[in-house]
């Protein structure tokens, strides 16, 4: 029965969206293929995605980002997570290693844990990294040269990263520069079959409604102007999160019965800010995007181009979100024109075939 280690970062639900669609490539290459998910990811996010046969192994894989909400990066308290992760680094590599090789799989695969990479390593067994980006490079604009602890953690997630036999650069992408061996791959997605007559009326959308899916990825946003939402003739709202009661145009995922993917084809516009997995998607499905950026994530400068170079978008600042001045925003993407096709979907097959080789 050929195994693999998958080593998916908690960090909201971005790397597990990259890793899946790669494991069900690969399982159709790769007859009784098993997969371990070594993760904080719950169970859920995989029941109705992963196709082949898996377990969930759950444990931290690394830290990423300590956020308030999914617009804010917590800097004290992320290096503050970082510390106690690398407090005793060698005995957590040696720790994290003893369960790989008590799995004993045919390869380890990691997005984008430097845990599990160095880990992977230090069993012998072939390490693959696979992601649009890595941990060193968003943080390291965050780093205080004064603060002697931030750069030996920043040296230690890259000498992890360094020992990866490849890394698998997830287009678009960060130009990543701590792994040894890159192999460039295509954008990773695997986008819902688009049901917007079944949502319309699961929803009591009229005709010349527009339909908007509000969501901001695995880290919820607490707060929407629902007010100014409700307000808002013309349009119904979907929101990924808790919705008060007595609305009519704003309704909560959870009551509709659809998944967050099959909402998200279904739709006429998406409201988010840019992460990997809902760009990529909806650019490949041809929905306009209005976005709220962070400026404080090295990821977003990539995915905001692929958005504009290949679908439409209008960035919304964070202040007229709040106060619920959506409709320029909204009126400007849905004005803006495709400037060329987009390319193919082809990164989980990419990898799959990389894999295979190790498997």
């Amino acid at each position: 029965m050929p195994l693999i280690w998958c080593s998916i970062s908690g960090h909201g639900y971005g790397h597990a969206a990259q890793v899946v669609p790669v494991l069900n490539a690969l399982g159709r290459l790769v007859p009784d293929l098993h997969a371990i998910l070594r993760t904080t990811v719950p169970a859920g996010f995989f029941e109705p995605r992963l196709d082949i046969p898996w377990q969930l192994n759950v444990g931290q894989q690394d830290v990423g980002c300590i956020q308030d909400g999914p617009l804010k990066i917590d800097v004290s308290r992320t290096w503050a997570a970082h510390a106690v992760l690398h407090s005793d680094w060698q005995q957590n590599i040696e720790t994290e290693a003893a369960l790989i090789r008590s799995a004993g799989p045919a390869c380890v695969l990691s997005d984008i844990s430097h845990l599990g990479i160095a880990a992977g390593a230090a069993t012998g067994i072939p390490t693959i990294g696979l992601c649009s980006l890595s941990w060193d490079l968003v943080l390291e604009p965050f780093a205080d040269p004064a603060q002697r602890e931030q750069g030996t953690i920043l040296r230690q997630i890259r000498e992890a990263y360094a020992k990866a036999d490849c890394f698998l650069r997830v287009a678009p992408a960060l130009a990543v520069t701590a792994f040894r061996s890159v192999r460039e791959i295509g954008p990773i997605a695997e986008p819902a079959v688009p049901q917007p007559a079944a949502l319309r009326k699961a929803i009591g959308a009229g005709q010349s409604e527009r339909v908007v899916l509000v969501g901001f990825g695995g880290i919820a946003l607490r707060a929407f102007p629902v007010e100014h939402m409700e307000a808002m003739d013309g349009f119904r709202f979907v929101v990924d999160g808790a919705v008060p009661n007595g609305l009519t145009r704003v309704l909560s995922l959870a009551s509709l019965g659809m998944t967050f993917k099959a909402v998200m084809a279904s739709v006429d516009m998406i409201l988010t800010k840019p992460g990997y997995g809902t760009i990529v998607e909806a650019v490949a499905l041809g929905i306009p995007v209005v976005y709220v950026r962070r400026y404080n994530f090295p990821d977003e400068p990539p995915l905001v181009d692929h958005l504009h170079r290949y679908g439409r978008g209008a960035e919304l600042p964070l202040a007229d979100f709040l106060q619920g001045r959506w409709n320029a925003a909204i009126e400007q993407a849905f004005a803006r024109p495709v400037s060329s096709t987009p390319p193919p979907l082809s990164g989980a097959q990419d990898a799959a075939h990389i894999l295979k080789e190790y498997v």
